[in-house]
């Protein structure tokens, strides 16, 4: 699964991703715009209602006298804010009948840490939100072990990547290619610019799809503050240059 960004800092901002016309055919790939974010974020989470990662900041011991009505409420919100700070400053696309498949890419030399995205998109209302451990869980561990940790992996190529922060699919859309979709979207477009492609993941099967893809397992990282640590492989994909002839 591919995360968030890393420590709030104020920087220059990038142009942003210019979005085109929706395309009627459910099948063919779209790029969103702020206006379907909703649809979006419904899309993940039910794609990662189970998630250890995506739990690992609800489900936690100064949280056990909320419902799970409660809980669910706060997952969503969650996913909201991600995929509008997306809309925003990433790509986010979509296939597949009433949002079946959605991916968060952040593209080259953008992210989400400025102070006018963190507001715009209510990233900031997770301070209030998340309860003590839980902000302790995304502010203090999650957040930079991934942040460092893509540091340390991709080097000099940190900012010149195309990084993989979500891809989820409906219960009733999986089976249909429409991840894959989502992922050669983007991969074409890296080939051509020779930049490599960065995700986490989070479900123990899918090294073995993402590897179908060109992505190789680089790492092995862990949260820890849960009673059983949760596993995150680090998966990058490297440019394949296109044969002459």
């Amino acid at each position: 699964m591919e995360k968030l960004a890393s420590a709030i800092k104020i920087e220059s901002t990038p142009k942003p991703i210019q979005h085109v016309k929706p395309i009627t055919n459910d099948d063919d790939v779209r790029i969103l715009g702020v206006d379907e974010y909703k649809q979006a974020a419904q899309c993940l989470a039910e794609a990662f209602a189970e998630d250890e990662v995506a739990q690992y900041f609800i489900e936690t011991g100064d949280r056990d006298h909320w419902s799970a009505e409660d809980k669910w409420n706060l997952h969503v919100d969650i996913l909201d804010y991600v995929v509008y700070a997306h809309c925003l400053k990433g790509l986010v696309l979509t296939t597949g009948p009433d949002y079946g498949c959605v991916a968060l890419w952040m593209p080259p030399g953008h992210n989400m840490d400025d102070w006018s995205t963190m507001f715009r998109s209510g990233m900031w209302r997770l301070h209030y939100k998340l309860s003590a451990e839980g902000k302790r869980r995304f502010f203090t561990e999650f957040l930079p072990l991934l942040h460092e940790t893509k540091r340390e992996i991709l080097g000099d190529q940190d900012d010149e990547s195309w990084y993989l922060v979500y891809l989820g699919t409906k219960p009733a859309a999986r089976g249909k290619g429409y991840a894959r979709k989502l992922i050669d979207f983007v991969t074409k477009k890296a080939d051509a610019e020779g930049r490599a492609c960065y995700l986490e993941s989070s479900n123990g099967i899918n090294p073995v799809i993402y590897g179908k893809m060109g992505f190789q397992i680089k790492k092995t990282i862990h949260l820890t503050r849960g009673e059983e640590p949760i596993e995150l492989d680090i998966m990058v994909r490297e440019p394949v240059k296109a044969m002459s002839g």
